[in-house]
């Protein structure tokens, strides 16, 4: 017997079934989606609370026609179900299968692709105004996170909202958390909006009345919805929405069905911008994820019955967790240091921190550009600011990372996590940018460690530096190297010598020594004299050594996990022409395009970053 959900192949299918049937489809696409995530992994609790609102979103407006903009895109496992990728949902985050983001390649129904928070207002205004200039008459609808709002772009979309189109809905979908829960001013605003206790005990008597009276009656129950919201202005200030140029209506019950499409249908028939608020749960549906939903944000594979994981990782502290205990023990012994966050402290290792030194720690919510000339103002006035975040996402503070900290050599340290290829994220999250964006820059030093220990040691230098420095490292654990009880000096600009050899020299970068030593080995066995050189720094790059292994190589390798274009191969082959080098140059990486998501075995094995690829390339420099 088929399900409701086998039976919708389209958002045109929605329309045949009852107010029953949509809630039975609503517990199916539950059950879909703990099933095909607790096999792939991937983003869980966001999507379990965003279930109704999407059968309600594709109940009331018709994508692909009408544009609805999701913000991030990490919710939307349940849109892709109902747009027509139900028999593709079990590729979710694999190998060429289906992205755990929005598209406009992989379907009509995603109006705009988005991975990086923030976008989905700016993004549905460009769309509005395109609309109106065109002619057109869809509706256009951007679903934000209350997390969102407090990203700077939301608020300059805002501003521009009530000069440029008549016509705009905006659903704020507001679970009181991003990733962790959120903070600032526009969270704890849209908190009293929800909490109100006097507008709540009449709303619950109003609602429980109006059920009874109206029952299914439509046109009742638009005359609730209205008079809900007339009153509710005697309850509750919603002004800044109505000062930027949006009618307010809400807060809505998200996971209420009926509620739900009256106040979209009312949202659809408005003429003039409006602003849905809909309260909804992050986890729902799944005790584990309700109860924790910070920890059920994003998931590897897990059993769905008790909640674990099926794969532990052996209990070994990756990057992140070694660069927070690193942190505290140097915070221990230097009261300068404080620690910076943009709402990632457990993603980046900083919940100890945070709890150890909360005078010293902050959270600045989703607002990256902020975050950096924040601890530019902490260095300006003498502290050691550490501002950990992933490399991705540093990519929208670049102008601040120039400006505000280089410009003026002030000792702000970054802490790109997630630096190169991270897998099943995709392109949004790949971290393979930040090398070829941010070599060029005066005054910053710029460098990665082969292993946790060297990690310990570059952050405990950084810190005596006393200049702007970025350290980038991978996402999970790296050789698992113990870190020293005495961090040794590091002094800048010094690489590694790992293998001496004179024919061959391959210059790695971080987590791509390993791949080198494996090349040097391949080499050795056919022949060929091959050194290993650990880097250590992009920027400044240790010239000295370079100039003395290229007055004898007939060949040199880098080797990083970025793209190959302007990165720290690039870096070497300017230094070598500097020096006259007439031998050949070769630079492994990935390519300058952006690397789809899937396994990073399988990408290594298909983009040639394995050792019998480099070592193939290598074999005719040297004939």
């Amino acid at each position: 017997m088929n399900t409701l959900l086998e039976s919708i192949q389209s958002p045109a299918d929605l329309q045949r079934l009852s107010i029953e049937e949509l809630h039975a489809l609503a517990g199916e696409l539950r059950a879909t989606l703990l099933d095909t995530v607790s096999r792939t992994g991937g983003h869980l609790a966001s999507n379990l609370g965003v279930v109704e609102l999407t059968i309600a979103l594709l109940r009331i407006f018709q994508p692909p026609e009408d544009k609805v903009v999701w913000d991030v895109g990490h919710q939307t496992y349940a849109w892709k179900l109902l747009t027509g990728r139900r028999e593709r949902f079990a590729t979710l985050r694999q190998t060429d299968g289906l992205s755990g983001f929005l598209r406009r390649d992989e379907s009509p129904c995603d109006a705009f692709g988005a991975g990086h928070s923030g976008t989905a207002i700016s993004s549905a205004l460009g769309l509005a105004a395109a609309r109106d200039r065109l002619g057109g008459s869809e509706h256009v609808i951007a679903v934000v996170g209350d997390g969102s709002l407090g990203c700077g772009m939301s608020f300059e979309a805002f501003n521009n909202l009530g000069s440029t189109t008549p016509r705009l809905i905006v659903v704020l979908n507001d679970n009181e958390m991003s990733i962790a829960a959120n903070v600032g001013a526009m969270s704890r605003y849209l908190g009293r909006l929800l909490v109100s206790p006097r507008y709540n005990r009449w709303k619950r008597g109003f609602e429980s009345w109006a059920h009874r009276v109206a029952g299914d009656n439509r046109l009742l129950r638009r005359i609730y919805n209205r008079t809900e919201e007339a009153i509710k202005g005697y309850f509750l200030r919603s002004g800044v929405f109505e000062e930027f140029g949006l009618r307010y209506v809400g807060p809505v019950d998200g996971h209420d069905l009926p509620v739900l499409l009256d106040a979209l249908q009312l949202a659809r028939e408005s003429n003039e911008p409006i602003l849905i608020h809909v309260a909804t749960t992050k986890g729902k549906g799944y005790a584990p994820a309700e109860a924790a939903p910070d920890l059920w944000h994003s998931t590897g594979a897990f059993d769905v019955a008790s909640g674990m994981p099926l794969h532990t990782g052996g209990g070994m502290p990756g990057y992140s967790r070694v660069f927070g205990a690193t942190l505290e023990r140097l915070a221990a012994a230097d009261s300068r240091i404080v620690a910076i966050t943009a709402a990632m402290a457990a993603g980046t290792g900083l919940q100890g921190f945070a709890k150890r030194f909360p005078g010293r720690f902050f959270d600045v919510g989703i607002a990256e550009e902020h975050a950096v000339t924040f601890a530019a103002g902490m260095a300006a006035r003498g502290l050691r600011p550490v501002f950990a975040v992933y490399s991705t996402f540093l990519q929208r503070a670049v102008d601040q990372v120039i400006h505000d900290v280089c410009l003026q050599n002030l000792p702000v340290i970054l802490m790109l996590d997630r630096a190169g290829l991270v897998g099943d994220d995709g392109p949004t999250h790949h971290g393979v940018f930040d090398l070829a964006l941010l070599r060029g820059v005066p005054n910053l030093v710029l460098l990665q460690p082969r292993d946790e220990a060297e990690l310990a040691r570059m952050l405990n230098a950084a810190v005596g530096w006393g200049c702007p420095v970025a350290i980038r490292y991978p996402r999970g654990a790296g050789p698992q190297t113990i870190v020293p009880e005495v961090l040794d000096p590091l002094p800048i600009g010094q690489a590694e010598i790992l293998r001496s050899g004179r024919l061959v020299q391959l210059w790695a970068l971080g987590d791509m020594v390993p791949l080198a030593q494996s090349v040097a080995a391949m080499l050795a066995q056919r022949g060929f004299s091959a050194g290993v050189v650990n880097a250590r720094f992009v920027r400044p790059i240790d010239r000295s050594l370079l100039e003395r292994q290229a007055d004898q190589a007939a060949a040199i390798v880098t080797l990083e996990n970025g793209v190959r274009d302007g990165g720290f191969g690039s870096a070497v082959e300017e230094a070598l022409a500097d020096f006259g080098y007439a031998g050949r140059a070769l630079r492994v990486g990935w390519p300058n395009e952006f690397v789809p998501h899937g396994d990073l075995a399988t990408l290594r094995l298909r983009y040639g970053l394995t050792p019998e690829a480099v070592f193939a390339q290598i074999v005719p420099l040297l004939n």
